[in-house]
């Protein structure tokens, strides 16, 4: 049972790493497409017509391949943790029902609509519709999330005949966690598609290819950049004292605290021993900095964890290290978006080959620091796969260990096949450009020929 236990934990960790490679890039870009559309439904100025048009499509590419991760996901709730799905489907298939009835059609019908009918549609119906492929994604993540939500911090239910059974709807779609979640996850997300159109933007700056398009385009994935890297560390501390108040255990994870204290220090790096009861080593400490972070407090008391059961923590040395590795990219990303904004004000942005290199470079980072946020999520939670309620243990399948073996290794290279694809027609179409701005009127709506 522990090897099924493993495989299947393994499994929904691979699924879930491989589709949150396309998420992210699908809520980061579609607003940023969403903005040139408006702005050339405003000003009729073929440059934006263009930028709609080019980064529209990349931005379609990826929300194609990303559906099918999304599809395939949401079956092993009944394959590999159908105990799980027995305990919780009351609760866990609401927001998920909704987010395919709504949130999945609404994107999928506008996205269709701007996909294959923008050279017939009125600029405005074009905004219009992009702006709605917009909104779906964002509800989708706003139910995604709120159904997680309640598996890190169960509210508004009732057990009834060994099952969790929704009590209140309200409760459910006002959990503190899930709304924290949300917003942070956004916002890094906004990173992740900022970054790609600085990097893409760069590559072409750095070759002198359509310059006007590229420098414009850079401008805009700055601007977004320098809202969500500004925003994102005061988002993610407010999450964090949030986390700590309802999960201890992650919180002090997160610190690898081991004696509970009051006025904490923030240890900026510090290696657990093997065994997790001591600190090997400690560097460069900021008193009091800790409790602050994780209570708002200076003098807040952090629960070590020591004084949580051994059988509830998690495991303390990967939670430490992908928030400190998160963090710090984090810090890395707000460097680069205020020094590419301040070359871009002095207009020495295209003199700067070296920044430009390295931001070309670096759009795969933000794809790393986001993952490493969900890391910090999932398996500072464990050993419970529902917050207090149910432990990981409970809630998988009873099925036979070459089963989830042989679909386990489907699935990797399923997936690997699709990211495959995925990257490889990215750098297709990000290396070839935009069209040309050839532009004919036919019954008063401009057309790229």
């Amino acid at each position: 049972m522990e090897e099924v236990l493993l495989l299947s934990r393994l499994q929904f960790a691979i699924t879930i790493i491989y589709h949150f490679l396309f998420v992210p890039l699908t809520i980061g870009l579609i607003i940023l497409v969403a903005i040139m559309e408006t702005k050339y439904a405003k000003t009729l100025n073929p440059l934006y017509d263009r930028m709609g048009r080019f980064w529209g499509k990349l931005f379609a590419i990826n929300f194609v391949l990303g559906i099918v991760t999304g599809i395939t996901m949401e079956f092993q709730f009944g394959t590999n943790w159908s105990e799980y799905s027995k305990y919780m489907g009351d609760i866990f298939g609401s927001p998920l029902a909704i987010e395919a009835l709504v949130a999945f059609f609404l994107e999928s019908t506008f996205m269709g609509i701007w996909l294959f009918g923008k050279d017939k549609l009125s600029p405005k119906m074009r905004a219009f519709s992009i702006w709605m492929v917009a909104l779906g994604t964002n509800i989708s993540a706003i139910w995604i999330i709120t159904a997680n939500g309640f598996m890190q911090n169960p509210v508004g239910y009732v057990i009834n005949n060994g099952r969790v059974e929704l009590e209140s709807f309200t409760a459910l779609v006002t959990n503190p966690y899930a709304w924290h979640m949300f917003f942070h996850t956004i916002f890094a997300c906004y990173i992740v598609g900022a970054f790609f159109v600085l990097g893409v933007s760069a590559y072409h700056l750095l070759r002198k290819n359509d310059v006007e398009f590229f420098k414009k385009s850079f401008k805009y994935g700055l601007v977004l950049a320098l809202i969500a890297t500004t925003l994102t560390p005061f988002i993610g501390h407010k999450n964090g004292v949030y986390v700590s108040s309802v999960q201890p255990a992650k919180g002090a994870a997160m610190e690898a605290v081991w004696e509970t204290e009051e006025g904490a220090p923030f240890h900026i790096l510090q290696i657990p021993d093997p065994a997790n009861e001591r600190n090997a080593m400690e560097a460069l400490s900021i008193p009091k900095l800790g409790s602050f972070f994780y209570t708002n407090s200076f003098d807040g008391k952090i629960v070590g964890l020591k004084d949580i059961p051994a059988d509830e923590r998690p495991n303390v040395n990967i939670v430490y290290y992908s928030f400190r590795i998160m963090v710090v990219l984090g810090l890395l990303f707000i460097g680069m978006s205020w020094y590419g904004f301040y070359l871009y004000r002095k207009d020495k942005l295209l003199d700067s080959k070296k920044y430009l290199k390295f931001t070309l470079y670096s759009i795969l980072l933000p794809y790393v620091a986001i993952n490493l946020g969900w890391v910090v999520a999932e398996v500072g939670r464990q050993p419970w796969v529902v917050y207090g309620l149910m432990k990981t243990t409970d809630g998988v399948s009873p099925i036979a260990f070459s089963q989830i073996a042989f679909s386990l290794t489907g699935l990797v290279v399923f997936y690997t096949l699709l990211i495959i694809a995925d990257v490889y027609l990215l750098i297709k179409y990000s290396r070839k450009g935009p069209e040309t701005a050839g532009v004919e009127t036919k019954g008063g709506v401009k057309h790229v020929s």
